[in-house]
Formats: C-alpha cells, structure tokens, sequence
C-alpha cells in the first residue's frame, strides 16, 4: 500500500517550494538590474573623468564648491 503525507502537508510544502522559486527569481531580477546599474556607473564615471579633464584645461587644477560654482585653484 502506497503511503501519503497529508493534503494539508503536501500543500503546506508545495507553498513553501513556490514561494522559494518566487524569491529566487526575484533575486535574479534584482542581480540583472545590479549588473546594469553597475555598468551605468562605470559610464557616468567615465563622463566624470572627461569632465574634469575640460575643466582643467580651461581652468588648470581647481578644487569646485559644488554649490555655488565657485572655485579655488589646487595648490601643488
């Protein structure tokens, strides 16, 4: 004779297993969305870097208030 758990055990243990495969799946969304934001710094740090560079060749080294635009030359 074929022996079974209970119905209310089976669905108990058939909840848990789906809401593991929903949050594994979550995760692997949120890692993708992890990977593409990571490369969007890298781009935006990339900008930074060109941008510093215009403006030290216009200006020479500075050092910017981030505020108000105002800046004081770096001091070697």
């Amino acid at each position: 004779m074929e022996k079974k758990i209970t119905e209310e055990q089976l669905t108990k243990i058939q909840d848990q297993q789906t809401q593991l495969a929903e949050l594994l799946n979550e995760i692997g969304t949120l890692e993708t969305q992890k990977h593409a934001a990571l490369h969007k710094i890298v781009d935006v740090n990339i900008q930074v870097e060109k941008t510093k560079q215009e403006l030290e060749s216009e200006y020479g080294p500075i050092n910017i208030n981030m505020e108000d635009g105002s800046y004081l030359p770096i001091e070697k």
